[in-house]
């Protein structure tokens, strides 16, 4: 489930929403009210349950071999994806529903440009779209689902390697063991 071509995605498990406002999400770390959207290359950061933590690690031209196979395995694709065992019900449960919106009212934010803001209320181009079952679209897109008992050593591990990263959500992540 990406975006066509001068589209972006606007992921949700509510299917019935006719018009998006600007509003300063909970979690925000800016003041500005907006419509949050993601481009095609950053769809399956979305591809879970929407309170779902996530850790997710992808190779880029600057990754090191040693980082990828550390990372991502050896011989394996070059994106993975994990989530904690509490979470795995409710990916194969969740019903997640895409929301297309034209390119246009929105813009980049942030250093990588992948999220897309619009400052200005955003009628979708058409009906919500079921995403279908969660694990699956991982599975079609060759993108690892790593189940863990604890996101953050795979955490750590990614953010100290050469590889881009995002993790999502990670608040509701297991809390950290201590070691002895």
């Amino acid at each position: 489930m990406r975006p066509g071509p001068g589209q972006v995605l606007h992921f949700s498990e509510d299917p019935a929403i006719e018009r998006f406002a600007p509003h300063v999400a909970a979690t925000a770390q800016q003041p500005d009210a907006y419509v949050w959207a993601v481009d095609a290359a950053r769809a399956p950061d979305y591809w879970f349950p929407r309170q779902c933590p996530r850790a997710m690690a992808w190779a880029v031209p600057a990754t090191t071999d040693a980082d990828r196979d550390r990372i991502a395995g050896a011989g394996c694709g070059p994106r993975v994806h994990a989530i904690e065992f509490a979470w795995l019900d409710a990916m194969r449960t969740t019903r997640l529903y895409a929301y297309r919106f034209a390119a246009a009212p929105f813009r980049p934010f942030g250093d990588d440009g992948h999220a897309q803001v619009a400052e200005e209320p955003v009628v979708p181009l058409g009906p919500a779209e079921a995403v279908g079952n969660l694990l699956d679209l991982h599975a079609e897109e060759g993108i690892q689902l790593r189940v863990l008992d604890n996101l953050w050593p795979f955490w750590d591990a990614v953010i100290a390697s050469t590889m881009a990263f995002s993790g999502i959500r990670l608040r509701n992540a297991q809390p950290r063991r201590r070691t002895p």
